[in-house]
């Protein structure tokens, strides 16, 4: 009996011992730092949580895979890769300019559509029905092939009873989309970022080199080409670069009319009528330039503020003109051409939200974003003012703000905002009343002036 209880003796005693020197080991080993348990802590946390969750493979890994969106543009000092950017924008360009449909590509499509017409014709316009339509797009290559499909017939489609398209309009369809995609490469061309924009002078750099392809300034002498240049180039930046961070995005030249305007001039027959109507004729743009040299008395390249008053009709008030050289950029208290060219497209065109923006930038004197009844009367006594010097009796203001109020219908009945203008558009109206002798005047005596005009349609109907 005693040697059967010595061996489980043994056994305990050996525990014992090994629990002892662990404890020991334990006492000499070094101890943890705080920061040490508190991960050790969140890790066994982390993993009983994971456990209790059913596993790691619930977790979404997807954030490992998101694919590379940023990429840095070279610096100044790295010519090489801005070199290499530069070769590879313009390799890009060419095969895009490859792909789109030359004249024998054109004329061979304009061929294909007026074989395949289909019968009655309305009136002289040939007509092709959506089989035909298809047919063509398989024989005129693949470079028509975005052109052919069922959206663009439906776009195309009006009020045919056989459920047809014009022929001439799809085909014109066809040439704006190509004339497009051409103006789009020739204007990335001169992007020299590569960010889809073009800043002043890479428009500047465009017009210049697109000046000699115009047959209607041939007649245009070269010393007055950065004065056209730049009267053009201001159109594009007054109304679409509203906030003037200095580059206007390719789409948005795109997408408005002045290009279409600029390349107008093509056409060697065009109108004196249209000319004069177009900013980017010669006409327009020397009409402008001597009307700044015009008003440039002392000869010294600059516009002082009596020398802008002269404007016009000479009625601007003297209150607006002082607003003028406040606001806007000017040398030593005088006005450049630049300036000066910002000035006028605001005062021709007060319809557009550009030209508001511009002249109730003028208008808000405590810059709070909005006109009040103080402002208003600001700008309306210099009104009041010139109706004395000129023998009229001044009209009261009081009735003059109602009328504004009552045009203008704002959101808030003592505020006016800029898009409450815009929105009534009534915006142009209202700018002449407060700062334009001759514009309260033609306000003012509107109802006699269309009962004159209405006499004078009458005299030209009898005769």
């Amino acid at each position: 009996a005693r040697g059967a209880v010595r061996p489980v003796g043994a056994a305990a005693v050996m525990d014992w011992k090994r629990s002892l020197r662990g404890r020991l080991a334990a006492r000499r080993a070094p101890k943890k730092s705080e920061q040490e348990l508190k991960d050790e802590e969140m890790e066994l946390f982390t993993k009983y949580y994971m456990e209790w969750k059913g596993g790691r493979k619930s977790v979404n890994t997807s954030y490992t895979n998101i694919p590379r969106f940023y990429y840095r543009l070279p610096a100044e000092d790295e010519v090489l890769l801005q070199k290499l950017r530069e070769e590879s924008r313009a390799v890009f360009l060419q095969r895009k300019s490859r792909e789109l449909l030359d004249n024998e590509e054109l004329q061979n499509l304009w061929f294909l559509l007026d074989k395949h017409q289909t019968s009655p014709m309305i009136g002289e316009e040939a007509m092709i029905n959506y089989e035909n339509f298809l047919k063509v797009g398989e024989k005129a290559g693949p470079k028509c092939k975005q052109f052919f499909t069922a959206k663009i017939f439906a776009k195309l489609l009006h009020n045919d009873p056989y459920g047809r398209i014009s022929i001439m309009q799809f085909f014109n369809y066809v040439m704006r989309k190509v004339w497009l995609h051409q103006t789009r490469i020739g204007l990335s061309l001169y992007d020299v970022a590569g960010q889809g924009y073009l800043r002043e002078s890479d428009l500047e750099n465009y017009i210049l080199e697109l000046i000699p392809t115009l047959p209607q300034l041939d007649g245009l002498e070269k010393s007055f080409y950065s004065f056209y240049v730049c009267t053009a180039v201001r159109k594009f930046f007054f109304f679409l670069d509203p906030l003037r961070t200095g580059k206007i995005k390719i789409q948005d030249i795109l997408a408005c009319s002045f290009l279409d305007d600029l390349l107008e001039l093509r056409d060697e027959e065009l109108s004196k009528e249209s000319q004069e109507t177009n900013w980017f004729s010669a006409p327009s743009a020397l009409r402008v330039y001597g009307q700044y040299l015009n008003l440039d008395k002392d000869h010294n390249g600059m516009l002082s503020k009596e020398e802008l008053s002269r404007y016009g009709t000479g009625t601007l008030t003297n209150i607006f003109l002082d607003r003028v050289f406040q606001e806007c950029l000017t040398y030593d208290g005088e006005m450049d051409y630049k300036t000066y060219l910002d000035f006028v497209l605001a005062l021709e065109n007060r319809k557009e939200p550009a030209a508001l923006q511009y002249v109730f930038k003028l208008l808000d004197i405590e810059n709070k974003g909005y006109l009040n009844v103080f402002s208003l009367n600001y700008f309306f006594r210099a009104i009041q003012e010139q109706m004395k010097i000129h023998g009229q009796e001044p009209v009261s203001f009081q009735d003059v703000k109602d009328e504004i109020f009552d045009m203008v219908k704002p959101k808030d009945p003592y505020k006016i905002s800029l898009q409450d203008l815009i929105n009534s558009s009534q915006g142009d109206t209202v700018t002449s009343i407060l700062i334009d002798l001759n514009g309260f005047w033609t306000y003012e005596n509107r109802e006699v002036l269309v009962a004159s005009d209405n006499d004078n349609t009458a005299d030209v109907d009898d005769t």
